[in-house]
């Protein structure tokens, strides 16, 4: 068994969601050069919230209980997701992405909650600002200058005009399997929010 894991929080998305995605994906991979992004499983794509990376097997109990007691005070909200764009512009793109806006005063308070509950245990709070987000794809490092420059000229041109809700009930922790085919990723716990009524 490891010793470590690569582990980070995330809120998951529901199938009809990932659908949607998947959707404006194929899109993107039809007008875009070959085998410039290394597109990201619509399965796997989520909302992350805090990357720990490599963390001691024997940390994870102690991160899920202050997750629990983080995630517990906030009440269920609803997100929407529309819009595309690129980290970290549209002339440079490293990441292709939809945005996730709407009702961010209730995400941005549930994600500074775990902040400071998982800062004491060596997880620095983060210095730069939070921008939600839904990764649908990484531009690959082999990539040629002129490809990833199209890439972007392409999401700047496309207009997604669907918009994706879906309400937010638990958050998760989450382990990342780095593989030479892509990320496997696999929720290991649940940390629910307060159910109102």
């Amino acid at each position: 068994m490891p010793e470590t894991e690569r582990l980070f929080i995330a809120i998951d998305l529901p199938a009809d969601v990932r659908d949607g995605l998947a959707r404006i994906q194929l899109a993107l991979k039809k007008q875009s050069p070959p085998e410039t992004v290394r597109w990201v499983n619509p399965n796997g794509i989520h909302l992350t919230l805090k990357f720990l990376g490599d963390v001691p097997v024997t940390q994870r109990a102690t991160i899920e209980e202050k997750l629990v007691s983080a995630a517990q005070p906030h009440g269920v909200f609803s997100l929407v997701a529309g819009g595309l764009g690129c980290f970290p512009n549209a002339l440079k793109p490293r990441v292709v992405w939809v945005g996730v806006h709407q009702s961010l005063e209730p995400l941005i308070a549930l994600r500074d909650a775990i902040e400071r509950a998982i800062a004491p245990l060596g997880y620095p709070t983060e210095d730069r600002a939070f921008s939600p987000h839904l990764t649908l794809g990484r531009v690959r490092q082999e990539a040629r200058r002129a490809d990833s420059q199209q890439l972007g000229e392409v999401v700047a041109q496309t207009s997604v005009k669907e918009k994706f809700e879906w309400h937010v009930s638990d958050v998760c922790l989450i382990r990342s399997d780095l593989k030479p085919s892509g990320a496997i990723y696999t929720t290991l716990f649940h940390a629910p929010l307060k159910l109102e009524g």
